[in-house]
């Protein structure tokens, strides 16, 4: 199917990602557990080693399930298997982790740009409540040990978008070196802003960052919130100011893009959410193979929900090839209509 798609367009473009090479480990568990736990509902929270250990413990009897995982990371093997040229660059320690989530991007069709730390790999405890909402504790372990040095221009150099997840904002000078490199080579920069209260915490580093280097920005209500202080189209606004193509997410009311004057709404696609875990950053990647082949702002916003409908609609953010053959049918249908 790769080939077919890459067929259809020839001029696709070349996608890189960035991110934390973290590995998911899925627990459903009450709203109760959240509160003994301490948690904000639907945050991301850094956590050691020691409390990962300490609430996998907690949950030993809980059924879950493990996904190779982290925000960009998801991105970018969603491009993949929808027919995208995508290659993910993440850090991973040596163990039986890191070689899972090795072994799932490679079965992604993701090409994987793979360091290697002595520290243990990373991974993210999502906690699944029963209204599909999830809340992140996070181990970054070899994941954060990304180095500024450990990226060069010839990295990013053939790529056309270069795809950051705002998680990455716990090292500052991280995130600024790779936006500076991939400006250098040429890439438009895409940044998904992750979760608000790492924006609450970040507020005047990320606002630079959208300002100096970010061309494409991903928000959802709390998210454009927290960096606005406005309602979501206000919020809206205020990015397209800052970026050239600005995107905010609306839940159940779909999303809203807007490029210099344009602004378009592109309804939600009712499904039958199980867990919301991906959402987001499915919704950047179906977005950015929009981009990638050619689509207008608007074909982009429909793939893009369209593939974030179909991932709520199962436990994680994995997707069988099954669902990933019906998806590359709904695109091939929605790229129809346009030449249309």
């Amino acid at each position: 199917m790769h080939i077919l798609f890459n067929s259809i367009f020839p001029t696709m473009k070349k996608i890189l990602g960035l991110g934390n090479a973290l590995t998911d480990i899925l627990l459903q568990v009450n709203n109760e557990d959240i509160q003994h736990l301490g948690l904000s509902k639907g945050s991301m929270n850094h956590i050691t080693f020691e409390q990962c250990v300490s609430i996998q413990q907690q949950f030993s009897s809980t059924r879950k399930s493990m996904i190779a995982g982290g925000s960009a990371a998801n991105t970018i093997n969603a491009i993949a298997a929808m027919g995208g040229d995508a290659t993910f660059i993440g850090k991973i320690g040596p163990d039986e982790i890191g070689e899972f989530f090795k072994a799932d991007t490679l079965r992604n069709g993701t090409h994987p740009y793979f360091l290697r730390s002595e520290l243990l790999s990373g991974c993210c405890l999502v906690l699944i409540t029963p209204d599909g909402e999830r809340t992140f504790c996070t181990y970054l372990g070899a994941s954060a040990d990304v180095r500024p040095d450990d990226l060069s221009l010839g990295m990013f150099q053939g790529f056309d978008i270069f795809h950051i997840e705002g998680y990455l904002v716990q090292d500052h000078q991280l995130i600024e070196h790779a936006c500076k490199l991939a400006k250098q080579a040429g890439c438009k920069v895409s940044m998904d802003l992750a979760a608000f209260n790492v924006i609450n915490e970040n507020k005047e580093f990320i606002t630079r960052l959208v300002r100096e280097y970010v061309d494409i920005v991903f928000a959802n209500e709390d998210e454009s919130l927290a960096y606005s202080n406005l309602d979501p189209e206000a919020a809206l606004d205020v990015f397209a100011r800052e970026c050239e193509i600005a995107v905010v997410k609306i839940g159940k009311r779909g999303s809203m893009i807007k490029v210099g004057d344009q602004k378009f709404l592109v309804p939600a696609i009712c499904t039958n959410c199980v867990d919301s875990t991906g959402a987001g950053d499915y919704y950047a990647a179906g977005f950015l193979y929009g981009l990638a082949t050619g689509r207008s702002y608007q074909k982009c916003g429909q793939i893009a929900t369209t593939t974030a409908g179909r991932v709520c609609e199962v436990v994680g953010a994995k997707l069988s090839e099954e669902a990933w053959t019906e998806i590359r049918g709904l695109i091939a249908l929605i790229a129809e209509q346009e030449r249309c």
